[in-house]
């Protein structure tokens, strides 16, 4: 739990901190990557300090919550809703702006256009579907 005190104020101001240092200077892309890979080498250091902590933490954490199920179902509905967000994310970014552009030509075309984007956001919506069963049977 220490490690996660120290190290997520750190890795939230990298994270912060990075696009906007990539604004100021010129070398932006330079900035970014360095800084992704810091991020990168500081995760995996607390992921292993969270690991070598041992699984007697985490039981007495658990059983400190009170929580009467497993972890391993809470960090899977993580996982699902993280997972579809993001490609819920991606997919409409490219059904957006391929609407956007079939309307710039044929403005009949909006009904169309919008449930296609609609469907995409739909991933999103499945994902927290599982995630809710799954933190139900946790």
């Amino acid at each position: 739990m220490l490690a996660w005190l120290i190290g997520l104020p750190l890795v939230v101001g990298t994270a912060v901190l990075a696009p906007l240092a990539a604004r100021r200077w010129r070398r932006g892309v330079a900035v970014l990557a360095v800084t992704g890979g810091l991020l990168l080498v500081g995760a995996v250091a607390l992921l292993l300090v969270a690991a070598a902590a041992g699984p007697a933490s985490a039981a007495a954490t658990a059983a400190a919550a009170g929580a009467g199920g497993s972890t391993g179902a809470l960090i899977g509905a993580g996982i699902a809703v993280a997972g579809s967000s993001i490609g819920a994310g991606i997919a409409v970014a490219y059904t957006g702006a391929a609407a956007l552009a079939i309307m710039s030509e044929r403005p009949e075309l909006f009904g169309r256009s919008m449930v296609i984007v609609g469907l995409a956001e739909g991933i999103a919506i499945y994902g927290l579907v599982i995630g809710i069963i799954l933190i139900g049977k946790a």
